[in-house]
């Protein structure tokens, strides 16, 4: 088609339309319950690739949607496009200054295996095969969050495309310090702040410059314990939270394991209830932490041990084939044992779909905005609870509805959102309860001063009503 052809001169990386070869693979993600038909998809192989594809799209009224990884959900509609980035996968660490430098396509599990040889660590979460910019851009709830804070606060430096092609270069200071970005209009780091936890509606993200901490070891693994003792497992870690030291981050999560040979035999086919830690302290500190967590009762699996940082993954094990879900969250001001018991028994076995519940606590460093600020909301929260329902495209209404009632009992200590956990089509008031409203309102001004004709504006992503897919 002619629109392929005339974009093709301007860009080194390929450029697919409905029926072309490559086409269904490039618009597959993560994600394999989300649906895309974007009338262009454009694989950028480096920032120059990503300015012309904006200039292009804003040319001719193309909505654009970002995917590297596909974990996330852009939605990329018929008559938008699709701007592929996972060939621009460069990674580089500063061992000295302590930070790494990525490109928009890179993943964790390198960022992981680049800083390992020098002792260092990433803000990286649960999954290291998830991309690194959209995880960092909406918060970033990492391994050692509650003693690094959000992975959003490590952010140094921003390369970003905006609508108008521009490749602007920010830090919280403005200092452009890269030979091949445009001198940014944002002397005051308003613009740097924002991305910080504000993720999207801004333009694309073509680099990130994040910090990395000096932690070569740890101390973590996993308690798993029979569905059946989910209540006194509950109240255990309530109380095992209120005084836990920054060191240790933690989780605990619910569900009906599948009865395949990938799951550990103990663990197949039961309802299991798995708490999971990162202890930076040194390990025998670490085993007298979760004595009474180990007390709670019988275990079907002990897996806490001290390990290189490099195999933290281990601690979580999350899937890697691609599959359909669709998640939910609600951040907590306290935590009522009983309230997330039914939370939990609602998704437990027997329900409509096949869930996660998952519990993260929170405060420490998390609590602590960074020099300057970000976007990040809502730092009074203690807790974290969220579910995430395996549904395909035709029952995604009826997952999200299933998710709306098993929240009910929450209510009483609801005090908003985290982006990151909110995975398939998200309603605006979804996304506007991660902030606080002055935040918000900062916000939705920065997009419409640096976007004014929505290129990069979805109602799910952003909350406006300025929609046009």
């Amino acid at each position: 088609m002619n629109s392929t052809h005339a974009l093709s001169q301007r860009v080194r990386g390929p450029v697919l339309a409905p029926g072309d070869a490559g086409y269904d693979a490039e618009t597959a993600g993560f994600q394999s319950g989300l649906e895309q038909r974007p009338d262009l998809v454009v694989g950028a192989r480096d920032a120059d690739d990503v300015r012309a594809a904006v200039r292009y799209a804003a040319d001719h009224g193309m909505p654009v949607r970002v995917q590297a990884t596909g974990h996330g959900t852009p939605a990329a509609a018929r008559g938008g496009m699709l701007l592929g980035t996972r060939r621009m996968d460069a990674v580089r660490v500063d061992p000295v200054a302590r930070t790494v430098r990525v490109r928009a396509g890179a993943r964790w599990e390198q960022v992981i295996a680049a800083a390992a040889p020098y002792g260092l660590a990433p803000p990286n979460g649960s999954a290291p095969h998830s991309g690194v910019v959209g995880y960092t851009l909406g918060g970033g709830l990492g391994l050692l969050a509650r003693r690094f804070g959000y992975a959003a606060d490590q952010v140094r430096a921003v390369d970003l495309v905006t609508a108008d092609g521009r490749l602007r270069h920010l830090t919280a200071t403005d200092l452009a310090d890269t030979a091949d970005a445009v001198p940014t209009e944002d002397p005051d780091g308003e613009l740097f702040r924002a991305l910080c936890g504000g993720r999207s509606g801004f333009g694309v993200v073509t680099g990130l410059e994040i910090g990395l901490v000096p932690v070569p070891r740890l101390y973590g693994g996993s308690l798993a314990f029979d569905g059946q003792s989910l209540p006194e497992v509950l109240e255990a870690y309530r109380d095992w939270t209120e005084d836990l030291p920054e060191e240790a981050t933690s989780s605990l999560v619910a569900m009906v394991y599948p009865d395949v040979p990938q799951v550990p035999e103990a663990l197949r086919g039961r309802h299991v209830v798995q708490v999971r830690l990162a202890y930076t302290g040194a390990a025998a500190d670490g085993e007298r932490l979760v004595a009474p967590l180990r007390a709670v009762g019988p275990r079907l699996a002990d897996g806490l041990r001290d390990m290189p940082y490099a195999e933290s993954p281990t601690i979580h094990r999350d899937p890697t084939d691609p599959h359909p879900y669709t998640g939910s969250n609600t951040l907590l001001s306290a935590l009522d044992p009983a309230a997330v018991a039914e939370f939990a028994r609602r998704g437990g076995p027997g329900a409509e779909f096949f869930s996660v519940v998952q519990l993260h606590h929170l405060g420490g460093a998390l609590s602590r905005p960074p020099r300057g600020g970000n976007a990040v909301g809502h730092r009074h929260a203690r807790y974290s609870l969220s579910v995430l329902s395996v549904a395909d495209a035709e029952r995604e209404a009826e997952a999200r509805e299933f998710q709306r009632r098993s929240e009910e009992p929450l209510a009483p200590w609801a005090v908003g959102r985290f982006l990151n956990f909110l995975f398939g089509v998200t309603t605006a008031d979804d996304v506007r309860a991660a902030y606080e409203p002055g935040t918000w309102r900062r916000l939705e001004g920065l997009r419409q001063a640096y976007d004014p004709e929505g290129l990069f504006r979805t109602e799910a992503a952003t909350g406006s009503a300025r929609v046009r897919v």
